[in-house]
């Protein structure tokens, strides 16, 4: 009898010794994320940074990295594939893939989670109008990623401004006119506006915009929805860029050149101007100060230009977020509780400093005011760590609550106070930001064809400022828009929205 309660004892134990085995066992998670630029080396075994996640979340982390370049087509694939992995970044929550994707059943219903903020705290804390912007058919499929708003703008070298005679920051958009001007003169060799072929939305959202045309859609008189293109102001806008390329302010070849250059080409010293995130203008500085032996502010950003009347309208370079990260169906009905805890608590105060800056003597330090930075004589030693173990593990990143890094990073680095000037041209200006009416209103032709669509104006556009259509052009194509599905897509959107109006 002995012999048996010692052998029941021993089964026990060993029952015991093996169930938590099991439950130590790490709970794997497979994302898919967008890699800027593809040729870093991320270093995905014996990771510091994926070794701290999983003690501290039992999470370990599968990344799959698909380069910024070709994201939408590697997006496209994975959606097809009947294996995907359980987290998908999507840079464009109303792509019409995603949406058909989510009618489908691909992703998992989180209208509800979203809300509980007894079991996810961090994830129910963000805006439900935000949610709703991400939303498809009313139901929410995916984390969205926060961003700064409006964030759109414009920033310009002002050491060469000064060099051409211009002095001062710009207030105006005739002011801005004349800076543009100016730096189109500089040499034979140099631009004033830094524009690209493959992202010329922005840059023209930018300009037409702050002239007064809507973003994208507009209500107008009569409270009707109408596409952008139709308001005098988008072809105001585009003809302050014809004029810029005229007078040879833009590269002739702008068309061929893609995002990737977009940086380098400020840096060589080619383009003076750029309008895109504002953000951009304190990275420049603080590249040109690490790289170029700048030791003075020489950038300067801009947002909220009036117009003649005296108003001002912002484009904002996003609503509020950046794409989403989706949940698909390869997660287990059982683990959707796992995966939930585990985005709530990238959300968090840990969770966002580790996926947005890594670790603490690994990629930076902590300074006296409690402040993250990196010191001088470790720039190249954690630029390197950067590369190997933390990457591009910032495309995780959702900022949900909002920015609860702990330690904050330090808001002003170098000469200048650049990144303070962002933030608070970020506060003065989002009451100009111009909302996009229809987006979280779905259009059946646009989600059949919406991106064929959005190609022929913006094809059209990028002609029209080469020169290599005129006006009578560039109208042709928005008739050709109309009769492709733009004059469908219009009418489903105002039944769209006046529906909203009468709920």
């Amino acid at each position: 009898m002995k012999k048996l309660v010692a052998l029941i004892l021993a089964m026990v134990m060993v029952l015991s010794v093996a169930s938590i085995a099991v439950a130590e066992e790490p709970f794997e998670i497979t994302v898919l994320l967008p890699q800027f630029p593809s040729e870093i080396e991320f270093q995905m075994e014996n990771n510091p940074v994926l070794d701290a996640i999983q003690e501290k979340t039992g999470v370990k982390l599968n990344i799959l990295w698909g380069a910024n370049s070709t994201y939408g087509e590697i997006f496209s694939t994975t959606l097809a594939d009947k294996n995907m992995p359980m987290l998908i970044s999507a840079t464009n929550a109303r792509d019409s893939q995603v949406i058909n994707s989510a009618r489908a059943g691909a992703f998992w219903d989180l209208t509800e989670a979203v809300q509980d903020e007894a079991n996810y705290p961090y994830l129910a804390a963000g805006a439900d109008s935000v949610y709703q912007n991400i939303a498809v058919d009313g139901r929410v499929y995916g984390i969205f990623r926060s961003r700064a708003f409006p964030r759109g703008g414009i920033y310009y070298r002002m050491d060469i401004a000064k060099e051409v005679g211009y002095d001062k920051v710009p207030e105006t958009i005739d002011d801005l006119t004349e800076l543009a001007e100016k730096l189109a003169g500089y040499s034979a060799d140099t631009y004033a506006l830094n524009m690209i072929g493959n992202y010329t939305d922005g840059t023209i959202k930018v300009i037409t915009v702050a002239m007064g045309a809507p973003n994208n859609w507009g209500v107008d008189e009569n409270g009707d929805i109408y596409p952008a293109h139709k308001s005098p102001a988008y072809l105001e806008g585009l003809n302050w860029l014809r004029h810029l390329y005229e007078i040879g302010g833009i590269d002739p070849n702008f068309a061929q050149l893609s995002s990737s250059e977009w940086d380098n080409i400020e840096r060589n010293n080619k383009c003076f101007m750029r309008f895109d995130c504002m953000d951009n203008a304190h990275r420049q500085q603080e590249w040109f100060e690490a790289n170029a032996g700048v030791t003075e502010q020489i950038f300067m950003s801009v947002c909220g230009l009036k117009k003649a009347d005296g108003t001002i309208s912002v484009w904002p370079q996003n609503p509020g977020f950046a794409g989403e990260i989706l949940v698909t169906k390869s997660v287990k009905e059982a683990d959707l509780p796992k995966v939930l805890k585990f985005l709530d608590w990238c959300n968090g105060p840990e969770g966002q400093t580790i996926i947005n800056a890594g670790l603490e003597g690994l990629t930076y330090d902590v300074d006296a005011e409690g402040h993250r930075y990196v010191p001088e004589e470790k720039a190249d030693e954690y630029a390197k760590n950067s590369g190997m173990y933390h990457n591009n593990l910032n495309q995780l990143g959702m900022g949900v609550p909002g920015n609860l890094e702990s330690p904050k990073a330090a808001l002003n680095k170098g000469y200048t106070k650049l990144r303070e000037r962002y933030d608070n041209l970020n506060t003065e200006y989002a009451q100009y930001a111009v909302a996009d009416p229809c987006y979280p209103l779905i259009s059946e032709t646009n989600v059949a064809y919406g991106a064929q669509l959005t190609q022929i104006i913006s094809d059209a556009a990028v002609q029209y400022i080469a020169g290599q259509i005129d006006e009578a052009g560039l109208r042709a194509a928005w008739d050709e828009w109309a009769a492709q599905g733009g004059d469908m897509m219009t009418q489903e959107y105002n039944e769209a929205y006046h529906a909203t109006l009468a709920e």
